[in-house]
């Protein structure tokens, strides 16, 4: 009699929220687990030993969420692609998953269509949007060996198989350059004021889009930024020349405050959109208007993703013009398509740095930390960053 061999188990990716590891892959048994010394973590498998790690970052929304997306990442691999327990990992298998980061395999498995980010209970989520640059492989190998270093301190592992890495840390590129180039950034210009205005709702979603390419591009806001803070934040104060001036103040990454010059330009643009939806010509103190509206009476900020969604269908549609235009242009249109949010703040930045702006204003406005060895002197600052962005840093709609 033949005996007969058990099929392999199928797993498929699903968030961590939502996954369920079989006994023999959940590492209960990893090759990896401490022994003979006590454990300061009640986990007995390695999910439950994630989530007591993710849970000292649970108040800090943002970095919770990165170190959630790499802890989650690299336990799927493992599971689904090695078929071994993230406790049984070695350093091997972590430069091979380095590798593996630069183009996960197969796409249908582990990359969402299209690039599009699906909601975590969606059945399309993936764990990938596309394959990681080189600066988001290093970053996830940090949070990584972070996860690693503390498991083994709170007695779960043995040793960190990330610990024999001594990574040569690459120079930084000499710019930025995931940025449009002023020419490109005008057609995204052009493109939005040819959307459609003749429904209410075309009107609506035109005046939008124009209102939050302002706040992204003048403000240098991050995505998260415009979701977080309020019309209620814009407020003015008096400078040295008794002129009236409007600032933004922006709560940001890491808590942190600043305020963001709020242009002439910008406040026209505000004001532009706060009248079109029967709002006052300028907000007051404490008002809880989000600087996005939704769709509707309701006044519920916009998640993340929905204005990276908004954001991204305007790149693909200026995209999508550039080829179909009368001088089609494919290494444009395809550098649109790789475009995201963020590269309407490292516009703003690189733009600014080009029209020759001190440099130590371009940091204030958007909250960068370095210069620090300047920052004492630049209190007094403040009127003319407000002057120089106003002047140096514009929209210029038609």
């Amino acid at each position: 009699m033949s005996s007969s061999v058990a099929p392999p188990m199928v797993i498929v990716p699903a968030p961590l929220d939502a996954l369920v590891i079989p006994a023999a892959l959940d590492g209960r048994d990893g090759r990896n687990r401490a022994t003979g010394r006590p454990a300061q973590i009640a986990a007995t498998n390695d999910l439950t030993a994630i989530r007591a790690w993710l849970a000292r970052f649970s108040d800090t929304k943002t970095t919770f969420e990165n170190y959630r997306k790499e802890a989650e990442r690299l336990l799927l691999w493992s599971i689904v692609q090695l078929g071994k327990p993230l406790s049984s990992l070695t350093h091997e298998d972590l430069l091979v998953y380095q590798h593996f980061l630069s183009d996960p395999q197969p796409s249908a498995v582990w990359v969402a269509g299209c690039g599009r980010k699906h909601p975590r209970s969606d059945a399309r989520w993936r764990p990938f949007y596309g394959p990681l640059a080189a600066a988001s492989q290093r970053q996830a190998m940090v949070i990584l060996n972070v996860m690693f270093a503390w498991l083994v301190e709170a007695g779960y592992l043995a040793g960190n198989p990330l610990s024999l890495s001594r990574q040569r840390r690459r120079k930084a590129p000499p710019r930025i350059t995931r940025y449009l180039e002023p020419e490109l950034w005008q057609e995204v210009k052009t493109f939005i004021e040819l959307m459609p205005r003749e429904t209410a709702r075309e009107r609506f979603h035109h005046g939008r889009v124009r209102w939050l390419f302002t706040l992204l591009y003048l403000g240098g806001l991050r995505i998260t930024e415009v979701s977080a803070n309020t019309m209620g934040q814009f407020f003015s104060r008096r400078d040295a020349t008794g002129r009236d001036r409007w600032w933004l103040e922006v709560t940001g990454k890491g808590d942190r405050e600043r305020l963001v010059p709020a242009t002439a330009e910008m406040m026209a643009e505000l004001r532009r959109y706060r009248l079109a939806h029967g709002l006052s010509a300028l907000p007051v103190t404490g008002e809880d208007t989000p600087l996005v509206l939704p769709v509707g009476a309701t006044r519920k900020p916009l998640t993340r993703a929905a204005l990276h969604r908004i954001v991204k269908d305007v790149f693909l549609g200026a995209a999508s013009s550039l080829r179909t235009g009368a001088e089609s242009n494919e290494e444009r249109a395809s550098r649109l398509e790789q475009a995201s949010t963020h590269w309407l703040r490292h516009s703003a930045g690189s733009h600014m740095a080009d029209l020759q702006m001190d440099l130590r204003l371009v940091r204030d406005n958007l909250g960068h930390n370095s210069l620090t060895t300047t920052s004492q002197y630049l209190h007094m600052d403040d009127d003319r960053r407000h002057r120089e962005t106003e002047e140096k840093h514009r929209m210029d709609w038609h």
